[in-house]
């Protein structure tokens, strides 16, 4: 459906050679959008252009064309390269003055780091005549919100933890004081896993053709699939009931599928279950070479829940550590089910957990066959005295397939251990 108008339209325009050399992912781009439609304003075109003056000051003159503000991320650093400020103030004639409380301050956080302000600092306490100064707690390059005849622009640095912080203090709340929050755009991710898009949007097809005030996206990844339910501009009562209700029937729809919310990390989710329960675990890998421990210790607090594991990638350790009898080895090799159920018990009793994981599996690129194609990966589930195993081939490369299978082992032994 058509996007309805925001209280504010804003251009975006995010600067850096390294952006388009794909050396640096544009992380700020995405945030930027986020945070700016929380607040009624509406992000219409976005701009990535080099580190190169011509090049700024075109992308900046052509979107105050368009848009009544403009924001630019990046290019306010002390290096020949950054150049947006003297650019953006040429746009307006708006000539640099030196401004001796920002180096003063400049130089006292130099002086708490051990160090003094190098000469080229001195060209990030230069600001343009009449820009109102957006103080940077995190670093040396100050915000800067330049209005004149050409329009408005706000120039923050591309660090990511610096333009969060400006955008925090001293951008959201005069943006939202400007539009009252009319046009504030409420997103709410509801996250699952182990299910195919296509699958996920047909058991979805009757919620998505019910959907009034809201619409709803699907964003798969190799962890599964976040859908996006999004309300554009009511009022904040209304459009919480409203996300609320599309929630209900989304994990009605998905069932099992669905594992929580908004950043909801499902190892998290597993440990969370495991606590109330009363259950440790402990994890038995191969072809993830530990990345099922990793995305369980990740999570702080884990070592109430969390025992261990070993990764055996070779079948010698797979027998002397796990206790996995050679002949199964030999007779079924190590992708298959036998193998990984006596991994899974192998690491319950190791580690003197209640439940455990195991997984043993061909990522790639080389080594599979007809019987066992790359991407196939076998799972063992331990909870109690009760086994369960899985097969499944999963597609993508070796690291997709590694982190696939990770999410999967996640995935298995939390439904297991929310059944018993």
């Amino acid at each position: 459906m058509p996007l309805p108008p925001a209280s504010l339209d804003l251009e975006l325009v995010t600067i850096g050679t390294e952006l388009l050399l794909g050396f640096t992912v544009d992380t700020n781009a995405a945030f930027i959008g986020q945070a700016l439609a929380s607040v009624g304003v509406r992000v219409t075109r976005r701009t990535s252009v080099p580190d190169d003056g011509g090049a700024i000051g075109a992308a900046v003159a052509e979107a105050l064309s368009r848009a009544p503000l403009v924001m630019t991320v990046g290019g306010l650093g002390p290096t020949r390269d950054d150049l947006t400020k003297r650019v953006v103030a040429d746009l307006f004639g708006a000539p640099l003055r030196f401004d001796q409380g920002i180096w003063d301050g400049l130089v006292a956080r130099f002086a708490r780091l051990g160090r003094v302000p190098a000469a080229s600092n001195r060209s990030q306490a230069e600001v343009p005549e009449g820009a109102q100064v957006l103080p940077n707690a995190r670093g040396t390059a100050p915000g800067l919100w330049l209005s004149g005849g050409p329009g408005e622009v706000i120039m923050l640095p591309g660090v990511p933890s610096e333009m969060r912080g400006l955008m925090a203090t001293g951008v959201l709340p005069r943006l939202r004081e400007r539009t009252g929050g009319r046009g504030a755009v409420t997103t709410r991710i509801v996250r699952t896993t182990a299910i195919p898009e296509s699958t996920l949007a047909e058991r979805l097809d009757g919620v998505e053709n019910g959907l009034r005030e809201l619409t709803l996206g699907y964003a798969p990844g190799v962890e599964g699939v976040d859908l996006r339910l999004t309300s554009w501009g009511g009022e904040p009562e209304a459009a919480a009931a409203s996300l609320d209700r599309a929630e209900a029937q989304i994990r009605a729809a998905a069932g099992a599928h669905c594992y929580g919310t908004g950043e909801a990390d499902l190892a998290a989710v597993l440990l969370d279950s495991c606590r109330r329960r009363r259950v440790s675990v402990a994890v038995a890998e191969s072809c993830t070479g530990g990345l099922i421990g990793q995305r369980l210790t990740d999570v702080p607090g884990s070592s109430s829940v969390f025992r261990g594991g070993v990764i055996a990638y070779h079948n010698a350790l797979k027998a002397s550590l796990l206790g996995v009898p050679e002949p199964i080895l030999e007779a079924h090799g190590a992708v298959s089910e036998p193998v990984v159920r006596a991994m899974a018990v192998g690491a319950a009793r190791v580690a003197g957990a209640e439940a455990a994981v195991s997984v043993s599996g061909i990522a790639g690129p080389e080594g599979g066959t007809d019987e066992k194609p790359v991407g196939t990966v076998w799972f063992g589930f331990l909870v109690g005295n009760r086994v369960e195993t899985a097969r499944i081939v999963f597609p993508g490369s070796r690291t997709e397939v590694r982190a696939r299978a990770a999410q999967y082992a996640l995935y298995g032994l939390w439904r297991l251990v929310e059944e018993v």
